[in-house]
């Protein structure tokens, strides 16, 4: 049952609400990789070379995951909640209007801005709103519609880019914004925390420079082809602005995150273990569609539709997790999921035009099982062991890394990409696809090298799976 406050109308509308929010923030995050091609050849640029499209969303949402709590206290949650989808409705106009890369780079940081308030706010409002025993239910039918989103938006974006034009992938989202919008004025309640605790501005600052100023180093080796002087310089102060905020938060009451949250091994080498892994893993959306498109001359449908083994395998492989933890443990479970995870990465480095349509299928749908099943390891994990009193603050620092290992993950592969293309000799076809295939080899062997991190797991680590584990980002 619900609280009192909570009349029987808001709380049967209510997930409802948060459902299409977690929806279309989802179905946007995949739509896009498949029309990334046309969008490039629409703006005059190199299809190679429009991670940043990516990128800049992924690090928005990322910076500002860790002041999300703070603000839904400060402002209110229907407030917020309202803010969050009209930034990402307004973000998504802008996006359909932009006539450059640059327009549409600063598009999707509008559109970030949404996007970083509505999976936090939302899973906040149904935490607030509802009993314990209801959160199981409630927390399952709000994620179902973002498991959704990975299988119809590879699709539904190659069907619009060939038979439409890019613009609708992001117009798609201006009627559900809309109502969106209505619907929480009318359902979402306006909660807030029972105390205000005063926000480290100046933890958030550094913290937030050092992501943005690696990311940005990580761009200047790809796209933005900055001399390796100034990218050596910008790794050097985003790392001294990183250094700069693990020595304050040691010292201060209430810092953004605590460093004795690292005291808890099986946290410490699951946070680690989720920034290299993902740095493999999180290209994966991002480069098979411009493989399929750029280098093997696939159709924006027929990519599109390839994807959805990749989509669908993970999402039956989430029905295995459980057994599997308790079975093997984490330990051994996710040091050889990590090992395969990087030998079949590496094996689409020997996809080629001779390459069977069945036997890409088969090496997608495979990949999408490993893949989601280390994310749910991984994740759950690094929550295991934390107390009551350090969930909340870890859980915030799980999804920061996880958004920027992803981020992180796009850029790499993008710099990679890019210089292998410069590095092969300039010609045809078999430049794009050589390039393409050490790069798949290159990522495939970052993410097994995560494995050695996951062997410092303990031995006898819990193989217990929490009925309540952390939301993937996939």
């Amino acid at each position: 049952m619900p609280i009192p406050a909570l009349d029987a109308r808001t709380a049967r509308w209510l997930p409802w609400v948060i459902a299409i929010a977690f929806f279309m923030q989802s179905l946007d995050g995949t739509i896009l990789n498949t029309a990334l091609p046309a969008m490039a050849q629409d703006l005059a640029e190199n299809p190679l070379r429009m991670q940043s499209v990516i990128v800049a969303y992924m690090l928005t949402v990322a910076l500002l995951i860790p002041a999300s709590g703070w603000i839904a206290d400060r402002f209110g949650t229907q407030r917020v909640f309202f803010t969050a989808i009209a930034l990402f409705t307004a973000g998504s106009l802008l996006c359909a209007l932009s006539w450059s890369l640059n327009m549409l780079i600063a598009a999707r940081i509008v559109q970030g801005l949404g996007g970083a308030l509505m999976l936090p706010v939302g899973r906040l409002v149904v935490l607030r709103a509802y009993p314990r025993t209801e959160l199981v239910r409630i927390l399952g039918f709000i994620t179902v519609p973002g498991l959704l989103g990975p299988l119809l938006g590879p699709t539904l974006g190659g069907w619009m880019v060939e038979y439409m034009t890019w613009h609708w992938i992001f117009l798609l989202n201006l009627p559900v914004g809309i109502l969106g919008c209505y619907a929480v004025n009318k359902v979402v309640p306006d909660l807030r925390g029972a105390s205000q605790t005063r926000f480290d501005g100046v933890g958030f600052v550094l913290f937030g420079a050092a992501m943005v100023l690696i990311t940005i180093a990580m761009e200047g080796l790809g796209e933005l082809n900055l001399p390796h002087m100034r990218v050596m310089l910008l790794l050097f102060i985003g790392m001294a602005c990183l250094a700069a905020y693990w020595l304050r938060a040691g010292g201060i009451d209430n810092p953004l995150f605590a460093p004795s949250l690292f005291r808890t091994r099986t946290f410490a080498v699951g946070i680690l273990g989720n920034l290299f892994a993902r740095l493999g893993s999180g290209a994966l959306p991002f480069l098979v569609p411009l493989l399929l498109q750029v280098a093997l001359g696939y159709s924006p449908s027929l990519a599109g539709m390839s994807m959805i083994p990749l989509a669908a395998s993970a999402m039956v492989a989430k029905s295995l997790a459980r057994p599997l933890i308790e079975r093997v443990g984490y330990r051994n479970l996710l040091t050889a999921n990590t090992l395969l995870l990087g030998v079949l990465l590496a094996s689409l480095g020997l996809v080629s035009a001779a390459t069977p349509y069945w036997l890409l299928l088969v090496q997608l749908g495979l990949l999408g099982a490993v893949n989601s099943l280390q994310f749910t390891a991984m994740n759950t994990v690094t929550l295991i062991d934390l107390d009551d009193a350090s969930a909340s603050s870890g859980n915030s620092l799980l999804s920061v890394v996880a958004q920027l290992s992803l981020s992180l993950g796009v850029a790499c592969a993008g710099a990679l990409l890019s210089g292998f293309t410069s590095a092969i000799d300039k010609g045809g076809e078999s430049t794009v696809l050589g390039a393409f295939q050490l790069t798949f080899l290159s990522i495939g062997i970052m993410a097994m090298l995560a494995a050695a991190i996951f062997m410092q797991l303990p031995r006898h680590a819990s193989r217990r799976a929490p009925r309540l584990e952390p939301e993937e980002q996939t």
